[in-house]
C-alpha cells in the first residue's frame, strides 16, 4: 500500500506507543495468556501523603503518554511509601516490562512476592515475577533468566496447582530452555484445563506438535465471528498468511487506505492469504452501512471500539496492520498506510511451497 498524506488516527485503546519488539510483548501481556495488568486494589495505593502526590503525578504523565516519566514517578512513590504501595508495584511491573526497564519491573514483582499473604496472592505474585523474568530472558537472551522464571512458576503452582496461565507460561519457559519433553508435558496439562473451543487451547496444541513455535514471536491467539457469520480462529488459519487491518469509519487515513486493502484482498483471492479487517467503531449500524456501501467483501469484524482484539495487539493508532506468516508468527507491523504487498507476496509464496511439500509427503 502506498503512503498517504494523512497522519495515523489516535485511538483510546492503549495510549502507550511501543516499538515492534515491545509490541510483541504487549500482545502476549494483554492476551489473557500471560497477563500483566493493573490489578491493584485502589484502597491499597500509597498511604504516605507525599507518595500519594507522586503517584497522582505518575497517572498524569500516563494521560499525556509520557510513560518513562510515569514509571519514574511510580517507582519513587513506592519508595516513599516504604515499598508497600501495591498500586505502584503493579505499574512498575507493567510499564517496566513494556519499556524494558527490567530492574524496575523485577523490583515491583519482588515486592509483590514479599507482601503476598494468602495462597492466591502468593501464586499470582510469583507468576508475575516469573513473567517478568521470562520476557527479560527473551529480550536479553539470558538463560539464567529462564531458569529463574521456571523456579517462580513452580512456586506459583505450588501455591495454586490449578493455575492455567502459570502452567502455560512454564511450558514456554521450558521451551526456551530447550527442554522440549517437559514443555510438551506442561502444554498437555494446560490443554486438559481448557475447553475445546478455547483459542489458547488451540495454541497449546500447536506448541505440542511443534515446540519450536513456543520459542517464536507468535501472534496472540483469538477467535472472532465476522459480519457474515463466519467463525475465524487464528490457529485454524495455520498454513495461511494473515493480514489484520485495524481501522474505523471515522478515521480519514483509514478511509484513504481502504481501497488498497480492498485491492490486496482481490489480488490474493484464491491464494493462501486471509485479510481480516477489525473495526474500532462504536456505532455498529454505521459500520455495517459503510462496509456494504464500499463493497468490503473480505472478512470484517466489529471490535466494539476498544475491544478485545485491538487490546490483544496493543493497538494505539490506526490504520494499523499486522502481517502473520503461515506458522502464526508475527512478521511485520505498520502504523499508517505503508507498502506491505511485497512482503505478503514473499510470505504467500512460502505458504504455497509448504502446502505443496505436505501434499507430496501424503
Amino acid at each position: 500500500m502506498r503512503r498517504t498524506g494523512f497522519p495515523p488516527c489516535r485511538t483510546a485503546v492503549l495510549p502507550i506507543a511501543r516499538s515492534f519488539g515491545m509490541l510483541i510483548l504487549a500482545s502476549i501481556l494483554c492476551g489473557g495468556v500471560f497477563p500483566i495488568e493493573a490489578q491493584e486494589d485502589p484502597s491499597r495505593g500509597p498511604a504516605d501523603e507525599k507518595a500519594q502526590r507522586t503517584y497522582m503525578e505518575g497517572l498524569g504523565y500516563l494521560r499525556r503518554r509520557m510513560t518513562t516519566l510515569a514509571l519514574d514517578s511510580f517507582k519513587k512513590a513506592d519508595k516513599q511509601d516504604g515499598g508497600r504501595c501495591l498500586a505502584c508495584q503493579w505499574k512498575m511491573i507493567k510499564y517496566g516490562t513494556e519499556l524494558a526497564e527490567w530492574k524496575i519491573a523485577e523490583t515491583g514483582a519482588e515486592e509483590l512476592v514479599a507482601g503476598a499473604q494468602n495462597p492466591k496472592d502468593v501464586a499470582r505474585a510469583h507468576y508475575q515475577l516469573g513473567i517478568v523474568l521470562l520476557y527479560e530472558g527473551m529480550n536479553r537472551h539470558k538463560e539464567d533468566m529462564f531458569n529463574r522464571a521456571h523456579e517462580e512458576m513452580n512456586k506459583a503452582l505450588a501455591a495454586a496447582p490449578k493455575f492455567p496461565a502459570a502452567v502455560l507460561a512454564d511450558g514456554r519457559v521450558l521451551a526456551y530452555l530447550k527442554q522440549d519433553d517437559a514443555a510438551k508435558a506442561r502444554f498437555q496439562q494446560f490443554v486438559e484445563m481448557k475447553p475445546e473451543d478455547s483459542p489458547e487451547r488451540q495454541r497449546a496444541l500447536r506448541f505440542i506438535s511443534d515446540p519450536e513455535l513456543a520459542r517464536a514471536r507468535m501472534a496472540p491467539p483469538f477467535a472472532v465471528t465476522t459480519a457474515d457469520g463466519q467463525q475465524i480462529s487464528l490457529d485454524d488459519l495455520a498454513g495461511k498468511v494473515v493480514l489484520i487491518d485495524f481501522w474505523a469509519t471515522w478515521c480519514g487515513p483509514c478511509r484513504e487506505a481502504m481501497p488498497h486493502v480492498k485491492e490486496i484482498a482481490r489480488k490474493f483471492e484464491g491464494q493462501p492469504l486471509v485479510v481480516l479487517s477489525v473495526s474500532l467503531d462504536t456505532d455498529e449500524e454505521k459500520w455495517k452501512d459503510f462496509i456494504a456501501k464500499n463493497e468490503m467483501t473480505w472478512p470484517q469484524y466489529f471490535d466494539h471500539g476498544t475491544g478485545p482484539v485491538a487490546n490483544l495487539f496493543g493497538v494505539h493508532a490506526i490504520p494499523h496492520t499486522f502481517t502473520i506468516d503461515a506458522d502464526g508468527v508475527l512478521q511485520d507491523e505498520h502504523i499508517g498506510d505503508a507498502s506491505i504487498e511485497g512482503k505478503l507476496r514473499k510470505l504467500v509464496k512460502r505458504a504455497v511451497e509448504v502446502q505443496a511439500a505436505l501434499k507430496t509427503q501424503q
